[in-house]
């Protein structure tokens, strides 16, 4: 069996569809689970509760840490320790292997125009600590050798049917399908990379069933030649076949907009990522595999015919 902790969220549920190729013995375990897919092996957990991780956990081969939480520091740092805390003790129990699904705010600032697996961890923002502080917990683990685990980490995200968890799509696909100007944070003449959600999910899982990608850092297939803010804006807009209007939220703007939408408050510390080039390099994982991500005008295409059309 290999269980999803997060299965409802953006990457756990492409995820699922990835596991296919590998497993048909698939645990579905969120807070609140779904009740429209009776064939799906379905469990309601709370990841801050020891006894029910330990449930989730229970019989898996592979767990696989995809929960996205509020985009909110105070709940971060309350619950993130916790639940990262939960599922080590209860794959350790269970001699399960963990998969554990990452962001890239731990990395330096100065690295952050090439990030590779080797980048240095040196955080400047609040939820990049928190960030830095779960991942040692597992890293830790790791090399005293209580547990066989990976950590697969993404750029920020993008792709079909997903709400609320990428800038991309609130910001420029969702405002430029309503005719309204796309927003984008700092300068839309730097480079920043998103990985597309279903690449990282197929990735996640070969690394999950792969013997070897264990007990390491691993950066997920993400597109090598970064487009800036303006080309990204510029090709969503021509296949929607919409005027590229945008508007560039400076520092000032986001704190004024926070005032009354708090996840706009959240990003302010993270301004950082698109004042200069965000490019994420993934090429360990390229060379492994032999695996390329998908080209963002495909991938941009593939979004509008799912969610616009």
């Amino acid at each position: 069996m290999q269980t999803i902790l997060g299965a409802g969220g953006a990457i756990g549920i492409e995820l699922e569809k990835a596991l296919g190729e590998y497993t048909n013995n698939i645990r579905l375990v969120r807070r609140h689970p779904k009740t429209d897919h009776p064939d799906k092996s379905w469990m309601a957990a709370d990841l801050t509760r020891a006894d029910d991780v330990q449930r989730a956990v229970k019989g898996s081969k592979v767990v696989y840490l995809t929960v996205g939480l509020t985009y909110n520091y105070k709940t971060w740092q309350s619950l993130w320790p916790l639940i990262m805390k939960n599922v080590i003790d209860a794959c350790i129990r269970e001699n399960t292997r963990l998969v554990f699904f990452d962001n890239i705010y731990m990395y330096d600032p100065d690295t952050i125009g090439n990030m590779t697996e080797e980048s240095t961890v040196n955080p400047i923002s609040k939820k990049g600590r928190i960030r830095k502080e779960i991942a040692q917990m597992l890293l830790n683990e790791i090399q005293n050798g209580r547990i066989k685990a990976l950590i697969a980490r993404s750029a920020d995200f993008y792709g079909p049917s997903i709400k609320n968890t990428s800038l991309l799509t609130e910001m420029v696909f969702n405002n430029l399908y309503k005719g309204k100007k796309a927003y984008w944070f700092a300068s839309v003449d730097k480079k920043h990379a998103f990985t597309y959600t279903p690449d990282a999910a197929r990735a996640t899982a070969l690394l999950g069933n792969t013997d070897d990608a264990y007990n390491q850092v691993w950066h997920l297939p993400t597109i090598d030649n970064a487009p800036t803010g303006r080309e990204w804006i510029e090709a969503i807009a021509r296949e929607m076949n919409v005027t590229p209007k945008y508007q560039i939220m400076s520092r000032f703007m986001l704190r004024l907009i926070g005032l009354f939408v708090p996840v706009m408050r959240e990003m302010a510390e993270m301004l950082y990522q698109y004042d200069r080039d965000y490019c994420f390099n993934s090429s360990k994982f390229s060379n492994r595999f032999n695996v390329a991500a998908t080209p963002y005008k495909k991938a941009i295409k593939k979004i509008i015919q799912v969610d616009y059309n």
